[in-house]
């Protein structure tokens, strides 16, 4: 048996081999020491014929799945040797062979899964200048392929799709990429292949022969030269741990990624898409507020549409559309989301079918599933939307294997395929007649032993059993001349004869054997059933997908009524125009309506950049977020929080927003900020959109404010990058950028003093702070109030620093700014603008204080109209 073992784990060195020993897998030598250390289990030992007992642990072979689990969840492979054969048969030392190798990336246990989230297995090749990408997710059936020109692009597609295992080509891990950043922020599993799955032609006639098909250019692969490779490695992969073919793999979607809106890794976790930043928790992220979905499908979809936002304004058009016909069919819409809420993950299923892990239980649930679709699809009858018509005709209702299931499984099985009790009574005559023998077998006995001694004439004819000769017919001596010709003696006694009849025999064998057929035969009905079901798995993962769509749809309706979102006008323009925008997130947490909404105006014009000054804790961040998030819902066909809402398609969208240092590779605070920076400037296009906080707060004064002031004038630039940005800053003297720069416009949050103290008003503002409230804000924060006295004469005799100074002489668009006399102060007229009451005496008051020699027209003009307006909005 040790030899046995130690021939099958010389074929999977990478794995911990599980080894079926009659109820229990059993590991050796170094997998057990492993095993029991990751288990946390005792370790024991077996006399093998060596000097010293092999170390040996084992588990339960009902219980493997925990412990396989956890092995697999912390990035081992495990080999499955079961017992092919049973033991009470075998001659000689029982046969076992590996059945299957579970990695992080193929475990099918929906136990083990999450069902909100793919669980993706990512293949990489790395050859000259390309990168061939393909994820797959088994559990689903999910098979894509793409290509990339760059490792940033690369770092990108990993970050949004979050594999669970990565394998790849030595070239890989020499790319650049930082793999070890990469296992530790996503907890992935890496593994190098040998060089032979990566041979093109081997990939490709993997390719071939799994579709079916004459060359890879049948399926839409001819320019992915690089993808091909990656694709074939993939799937030889998965036939390598599978043992199978991997069947519910029906299509292999290759894309690129210029289809969706580019996230990078930064932009994902600083807008908190599918985690919270911090605590990685989904309540607090924007897929918590979107997500309303009833089935583990819809809830992977949405995720889906967050992660890869459209950008082709007719597919953005027909999900609005879809949408908004939900939304305003309230009714409709509930009775959908009430039959969809026994629905139960139909894309997992199939898989386990198609893959012969089903059990009887998963084939009730999957019955139960089907039965809903019918009502939904009547519902659907009447909606008009092009896309809720298209999911309409999608949805298969799949009567034929509804009805197969609910005539051939019991209603309530049990979870085990082979301990019999899964039939239903009337599917099949055997079962019948075998589950008759094995309760009715007494009766059948007493009923043949009346009726032979009526037909024969001997009285005290008895039909016994015994181990040796089975049931038979005892007649004793003193009738043994009436024994019928069709007797056949099978022992003479002392005083007695025992007889067989046909009649008796076939009953022997049917009561005899009737057990143990019974539960083979149930076994061998339960896995033709099963095989049916998985022949019929392209309808039922096209059904699947539509059954998802119209969850999706149906969520996004019911969060856009219930939160008051409006339905966003798309344009090519590059507008973005938003009134009374709110965060989505944010709206949520906070209690008793108290978010205060602001509007957002960006263009391509005169309206590219927004310079925006204020105290922290004011809002600045929550609004250039809110902004984001609301063009990035817009462009996943969602309804957005505002009163109105144009926005223009963007392609990428590109966040800086704080830092921290990263001591691990010596990079400090400002190198990780100036990094990130790099990134941007490089990748951005004009039709990005771009949200920086803080740029060059990482070092000196006059270091930051130069990098932040040379940023702005080659965003501003549309001969440069020209791309519309919200752009937050502490460095006032950025506000001279208004006037001098035709694309830049200042904002401001509105605070309102009262002495020492500040009130955050949370309303972003025309005009620019000309200061940052840093004192008051640590007030409020607690710090002590001696520290905050000598700030206040610190801040006094620093204020004549002539920092001012130099940023007046620094040039603009090859013109030199002068130094000016003090302007009007923009943020005190905010703050009157603000104030409880207004009167005309005030306003009258103010137009008298003003020096209006020293104004520009701009100024003058916005003066004027912040005057108007307190006249017409009094507080």
């Amino acid at each position: 048996m040790m030899q046995q073992y130690l021939e099958t784990k010389k074929n999977y060195p990478d794995c911990i081999l599980f080894y079926r020993l009659g109820d229990f897998y059993e590991m050796f030598f170094d997998d057990a020491l492993t095993a029991s250390r990751e288990l946390e289990i005792t370790l024991t030992g077996k006399n093998c014929g060596l000097e010293e007992r092999a170390p040996m642990c084992g588990v339960p072979y009902h219980a493997v799945d925990n412990y396989l689990n956890k092995l697999v969840s912390k990035g081992y492979k495990v080999a499955i040797c079961e017992q092919m054969e049973d033991p009470k048969l075998a001659k000689g030392i029982v046969k076992r062979e590996v059945i299957r190798i579970v990695t992080p990336g193929t475990n099918l246990d929906t136990l083990a899964l999450d069902e909100t989230r793919n669980n993706y297995l990512m293949c990489i090749v790395c050859m000259a200048d390309r990168f061939g990408v393909s994820v797959a997710d088994i559990s689903t059936g999910a098979y894509l392929v793409t290509e990339l020109d760059s490792a940033r692009k690369l770092t990108d597609e990993i970050f949004k799709f979050s594999p669970k295992e990565i394998i790849c080509t030595q070239a890989f891990l020499m790319s650049g990429i930082d793999v070890e950043d990469l296992k530790a922020r996503l907890g992935i599993t890496i593994y190098t292949l040998d060089d032979w799955y990566f041979d093109d032609e081997l990939c490709r006639r993997a390719l071939t022969e799994h579709f079916h098909t004459e060359s890879t250019d049948g399926l839409g692969l001819g320019d992915f030269n690089c993808g091909v490779i990656a694709a074939g490695a993939l799937l030889q992969y998965l036939i390598e741990t599978q043992k199978t073919s991997i069947s519910n793999l029906t299509q292999l979607t290759p894309y690129t990624s210029g289809k969706y809106m580019v996230l990078d890794s930064s932009t994902r976790r600083n807008l908190e898409l599918c985690e919270t930043l911090r605590e990685k928790q989904r309540k607090g992220s924007l897929l918590w507020v979107l997500d309303k979905t009833k089935t583990a499908m819809g809830a992977r979809m949405l995720r889906s549409f967050i992660e890869q936002p459209l950008i082709d304004i007719d597919e953005i058009e027909l999900r609005q559309q879809a949408v908004a016909e939900l939304k305003s069919n309230a009714i409709a819409r509930e009775e959908i989301r009430e039959y969809l809420n026994p629905v139960y993950d139909l894309e997992r299923l199939i898989s386990k079918i198609s893959y012969q892990t089903a059990n009887p239980r998963d084939l009730v649930a999957f019955k139960s599933s089907l039965s809903m679709l019918p009502h939904i699809k009547y519902i659907m009858g009447d909606f008009k939307s092009a896309l809720l018509c298209n999911i309409r005709e999608d949805i298969d209702v799949l009567e034929d294997l509804c009805t197969l299931v609910e005539q051939s499984i019991i209603e309530d099985p049990p979870i085990s395929i082979r301990e019999g009790n899964l039939i239903r009574d009337g599917f099949h005559e055997e079962v019948d007649r075998l589950r008759q023998a094995k309760t009715e077998g007494k009766t059948w006995l007493a009923d043949l032993e009346a009726k032979e001694r009526e037909k024969t004439g001997i009285k005290n004819m008895k039909v016994k059993y015994n181990r040796v000769f089975g049931y038979y017919l005892e007649v004793t001596n003193s009738y043994k001349d009436m024994v019928p010709d069709y007797y056949t003696r099978k022992q003479t006694l002392a005083n007695a004869e025992r007889y067989i009849t046909p009649e008796l025999k076939e009953l022997e064998d049917v009561i005899l054997g009737a057990e143990d057929r019974l539960v083979s035969l149930e076994y061998e009905l339960f896995c033709e059933v099963r095989d049916k079901i998985a022949s019929e798995i392209l309808r039922i993962q096209k059904t699947a997908k539509a059954v998802a769509g119209i969850d999706v749809f149906a969520s996004l309706a019911l969060v856009a009524e219930q939160n008051n979102y409006v339905c966003p006008k798309m344009n090519s323009r590059g507008l973005i125009q938003i009134r009374d925008g709110r965060h989505p997130v944010v709206e949520k947490m906070i209690k008793n309506d108290m978010f205060i909404a602001n509007d957002t105006l960006l263009d391509n014009h005169k309206n590219r950049i927004s310079i925006i000054t204020g105290p922290n804790m004011a809002g600045k961040s929550t609004y250039m977020r809110q902004t984001a998030l609301i063009v990035l819902m817009a462009q996943i066909g969602s309804f957005v929080p505002a009163s109105e809402a144009k926005i223009g398609i963007v392609d990428r969208i590109f966040t800086r927003v704080g830092a921290s240092d990263d001591l691990a590779s010596g990079q400090s605070t400002f190198m990780v900020e100036m990094t990130e920076v790099a990134n941007i400037l490089r990748n951005a296009t004009s039709d990005s959109l771009l949200i920086l906080d803080e740029i060059g707060r990482g070092t000196s004064t006059f270091d930051g404010l130069s990098i932040a002031w040379a940023v702005v004038e080659h965003i501003s630039n549309p001969k440069l990058l020209g791309a519309k940005t919200l752009f937050a800053t502490h460095y006032h003297e950025l506000t001279e950028l208004e006037g001098k720069l035709s694309s830049v416009n200042n904002y401001c949050i509105a605070v309102r003093e009262r002495g020492d103290d500040i009130v955050f008003l949370r309303k972003i503002v025309r005009g620019g702070a000309d200061k940052s409230y840093g004192i008051q804000v640590a007030k409020l924060a607690g710090v002590p109030d001696s520290i905050i006295e000598r700030a206040k004469e610190l801040v006094q005799e620093l204020s004549d620093a002539d920092i001012t100074e130099a940023v007046h002489e620094a040039k603009v668009e090859g013109k030199s700014t002068k130094p000016k006399k003090k302007k009007y102060d923009q943020v005190d007229l905010d703050q009157m603008t603000l104030s409880d009451t207004v009167s005309d005496e005030d306003v009258l008051k103010e137009l008298k204080e003003i020096d209006i020699s020293t104004l520009t027209p701009i100024e003058a003009l916005n003066v004027l109209n912040r005057l108007q307006s307190r006249l017409k909005n009094r507080w």
